[in-house]
This record gives structure tokens, C-alpha cells and sequence, in this order.
């Protein structure tokens, strides 16, 4: 028999949070991962405090990236490879309407520490931006796929990865521990992203989950070092690659491919970029994603050590740091959860 404090499932972005948080308080723990997610894996990685389209800013924005850029710095010493690469992002423009309204926008208190005032010109000769480009602050993107791995392999090394699905109904409850199998935990986190749809436990909970599809291609002349918001993102990578994604699907929850989204990508980056490129991939994952794109933290009604943390959404750079220590707070010193992220919202 193992005891253990925590059991964790799921090492996307929200586990690997949690698990820092555990590490940092020394706390024995091990990690389900049978990779079955796949949205933190083929994520662009970004950290954006403005929601583009509306210019309007993202929750929390600031207390978010102030908690969240010295973790992945502790993530990068501890696993000895570059995970957050400092970009601005720039939004261009399709109209001189919506330079006024980004500059209307910058004036705002809550968004004039993330949004420029200077017009950024037509500065690429392989885009068309005929009208400029509005520059969003303190951004980036964190190399999520490296993380994912590179964290994974550390658990590995550490003996405390369990590479296989998690089997919720051999899970047994005590009066202060869960049993499962050959562990004895007094906890145990539920981080599987959209496979909460499965979990007996939390199953309630409305996640919604939308499908994305993403594509990696090579453009030798593009030659960008920002972040491009146009209809879709285009994200500069390593080796003339970029990331552009992604579309939004809520019907179809498979993670298989479509040639319809291809196309759709396709037709948008035509539109921005003049020069030439090649598909070199086409990746699809279910995000977490909620009604009111906020998380789902908490602990389960009825069994006060079975806990939650999930419904991240397209912001889990951002947020994991802050929803995880949040949850960590609440089990360990009983501090009460922001109203906004506490699961207790959906009670009866």
C-alpha cells in the first residue's frame, strides 16, 4: 500500500499547476495521465490580457499574469528547457472604425496598462495590414507542448506518473481518505480537462466543450516576430513554422480532423499573408470551455476530499496558476474560493 496526500488526474495545464503547488508545500502525491486530452498539448500557449475582439479585458487579467510568469519561470529551472518566449501581439486593423475604437478602448482604466497608443504601421511586406496594427502589452506564448512533455517526464523520473486511465469506480470513500487500489490518499483532483464528461462525480457540472482545430505551417518569407490577430491567430514558432488557429466547433467533440476546417483556415490566412507556405500539420483537441468562460473549482458536495479544477477554456496559460492555487489554498488552510470560479455556483 502507498499513502500518499494527493492523487491528481490529468497533466495538462491545470494538473501541472496543482502539482507545483503540492511540490512547492512538499506534499507526496502521483499523477494519472493516460494523454487521452489533447487541448493543452497542441495550444498555441498564448498569454493575452485583452479579449481582441471586443477589446475588453480578460478577468483577472492582471493578478493572473503577475502569479502566472515567475511560475513557468520556476517550471523552466526545475525542467531545464525555455518554456515562455515574450511576444507582443499585434492586432491589425481592417478599418479606420476600429483603430478609433481600439484608441477609445486604451483610454479605458481597466485596459490602459495592456493596450498601446502608438499605431504600429505597415510594417511587413508579406502582410496586408493596410491599416496598421494596434499593440497588446505584456503578451507571449508559453511552448505548452514542451511543458506538457518535459513535466511528464519529470513525474517519470520521480516515480510519480501512473501513464493509464483512471477507473473512477474503483474508487473508494473513507471518512478523511480515498482508496484507490494500492493508494491511500487524503485527497484526490479531478483535472481531466473535457473528459469531466465521464466523471461520476462531477459530471453535472455544464461543461461545454468546443472542438479547435489548428495548423503548423512553413513560411520561409513571412519573417514575423509577433503575435498577428486578424481573423485568426498567427503565432511565430521555431524554423519558419507558425501556429494558426483555431476554429470553433460545438457540435463535433471528436479530436479527428476535418478538411472543412482546413479550408476555413486556409481561406483566413490567405487573406493576411501575401507570401507563400505549405501545410506541415493539422491538429484537433475539445477545450474545457464553460457558459460564462469561467473555471470550475471546488470540492464535492457530499465527499469534502474528492475536489475539482477544470473548465479553463482558451485562457489555461493564464489561469491554471491562479485557479490552482486558489483550490490549493481552500483544501489546505480552508479559505474560501472566489464566488465566480466556486463550483457551489451551480448548487440546488
Amino acid at each position: 500500500m502507498k499513502e500518499l496526500d494527493y492523487i491528481v488526474v490529468g497533466g495538462g495545464l491545470a494538473g501541472i499547476a496543482f502539482c507545483e503547488q503540492l511540490r512547492a508545500a512538499n506534499k507526496d502525491f502521483v499523477v494519472f495521465d493516460n494523454a487521452s486530452q489533447q487541448s493543452s498539448r497542441v495550444a498555441a500557449g498564448l498569454y493575452n490580457p485583452v479579449i481582441l475582439k471586443r477589446f475588453t479585458k480578460v478577468w483577472n487579467a492582471k493578478s493572473q499574469l503577475e502569479l502566472a510568469l515567475p511560475k513557468y519561470k520556476v517550471l523552466e529551472n526545475l525542467l531545464a528547457v525555455k518554456l515562455n518566449y515574450e511576444l507582443p501581439v499585434y492586432r491589425k486593423f481592417a478599418s479606420i472604425e476600429e483603430q478609433n475604437e481600439w484608441f477609445v478602448a486604451s483610454d479605458k482604466p481597466v485596459l490602459c496598462d495592456f493596450l498601446s497608443t502608438d499605431l504600429i504601421g505597415d510594417i511587413n511586406e508579406s502582410i496586408n495590414a493596410e491599416f496598421g496594427y494596434g499593440e497588446v502589452l505584456h503578451s507571449g506564448r508559453i511552448n505548452t507542448a514542451q511543458l506538457v512533455k518535459s513535466y511528464g517526464d519529470y513525474l517519470r523520473s520521480t516515480d510519480r506518473l501512473v501513464p493509464e486511465e483512471f477507473q473512477y469506480e474503483l474508487l473508494e470513500m473513507e471518512s478523511n481518505a480515498i482508496q484507490y487500489k494500492n493508494i491511500t490518499s487524503k485527497h484526490i483532483v479531478f483535472a481531466e480537462g473535457f473528459g469531466l464528461t465521464k466523471n461520476p462525480f462531477f459530471n453535472h457540472l455544464p461543461l461545454n466543450g468546443t472542438k479547435g482545430e489548428m495548423l503548423t505551417i512553413k513560411a520561409p518569407d513571412l519573417k514575423m516576430n509577433f503575435i498577428l490577430k486578424s481573423s485568426v491567430f498567427i503565432v511565430p514558432l521555431e524554423d519558419d513554422l507558425f501556429w494558426i488557429g483555431a476554429t470553433y466547433e460545438r457540435e463535433d467533440k471528436t479530436h479527428q480532423v476535418t478538411q472543412e476546417a482546413k479550408d476555413d483556415l486556409i481561406e483566413k490566412v490567405r487573406l493576411i499573408i501575401t507570401c507563400d507556405f505549405e501545410i506541415v500539420q493539422q491538429v484537433a483537441a475539445i477545450r474545457p470551455t464553460t457558459k460564462n468562460r469561467r473555471p470550475f473549482v471546488g470540492s464535492h458536495s457530499e465527499y469534502k476530499n474528492i475536489h475539482v479544477l477544470n473548465g479553463l477554456g482558451t485562457r489555461g496559460v493564464m489561469i491554471s496558476p491562479f485557479v490552482a492555487q486558489e483550490l490549493f489554498n481552500h483544501i489546505e488552510k480552508g479559505t474560501a474560493l472566489d464566488s465566480e470560479i466556486d463550483i457551489k455556483r451551480f448548487d440546488k
